[in-house]
């Protein structure tokens, strides 16, 4: 076989169907990885897949499976073995959040919350890890959020998801050192995506103030993901922050981040 005609390697991106996920899987097929696709919207899905074949010539699988149901990251991993399908890179972007006190928020949305954000993040990275550590080779890269290092009223629960989010990523990752599998955590502060509008974020100070690009911070993720780093927080002004509050009394955090993310009428 010519190295023209060799196999590409196959990257695994959840949420794909919108935001950085979107952007993440556009970076991916420039850089001639063939993509499986993985989102609720499955239209969405197949109008990436048909831009990345058109632009990059990418192989694209749709998975169109809903995070949120218990057992999807089960679901996933069959359909990768019926498909034969070994996965070199798997990026866990899909989340969401809520905003509001967290005691006006139906149970029902903070359960489907820590389902995709903590659940199906922890349960496909435990499925394919070890088909990565097998064959010697992998990369997996973890979204997180720069509030996954402040306690962060009003979206209480979504920051908590982050937090564990990068925690679990950064000892994973050095639980894998020495099998040629890397963990890589991507911090984002405010993006421009659906996110904001789908929680209803996008009247407070934190989306007021200005976001990155999520083309920008997708990039700045693939990059990190690509050099091994295990922690790549997206921006100098968050990573300015997110210094800063290491060193800050966590009670003062907790109310700057109260006023930053206080809901609007």
């Amino acid at each position: 076989m010519s190295s023209s005609e060799q196999k590409r390697p196959l990257a695994l991106v959840t949420g794909a169907s919108s935001g950085i996920g979107w952007e993440l899987a556009q970076v991916l097929a420039a850089n001639r990885y063939d993509l499986v696709l993985v989102a609720r919207r499955e239209e969405r899905l197949k109008q990436l897949a048909e831009m990345l074949a058109q632009k990059h010539g990418a192989t694209t699988q749709v998975l169109a499976i809903d995070l949120a149901r218990p057992g999807a990251a089960a679901q996933i991993k069959a359909e990768l073995t019926a498909r034969e399908a070994e996965i070199d890179v798997l990026v866990n972007n899909a989340g969401f959040s809520h905003h509001g006190p967290v005691t006006q928020v139906p149970v029902e949305r903070l359960h489907a919350i820590v389902q995709v954000n903590i659940v199906a993040l922890m349960e496909l990275t435990r499925m394919i890890a070890p088909c990565m550590m097998a064959r010697g080779h992998g990369r997996i890269l973890n979204v997180s959020s720069v509030v996954g290092f402040t306690p962060t009223p009003f979206a209480t629960v979504y920051a908590a998801t982050k937090a564990f989010v990068t925690s679990f990523s950064e000892a994973l990752a050095e639980e894998l050192v020495g099998t040629g599998v890397t963990v890589t955590t991507l911090c984002p502060g405010t993006t421009k995506t659906e996110f904001a509008e789908a929680a209803g974020m996008t009247k407070t100070i934190a989306f007021r103030s200005g976001a990155m690009s999520a083309k920008e911070v997708a990039e700045i993720g693939y990059t990190g993901m690509m050099r091994g780093e295990r922690v790549v927080i997206a921006g100098r002004m968050n990573w300015w922050m997110v210094f800063g509050v290491r060193f800050a009394p966590r009670k003062l955090v907790a109310r700057i981040a109260k006023k930053i993310m206080a809901p609007t009428n």
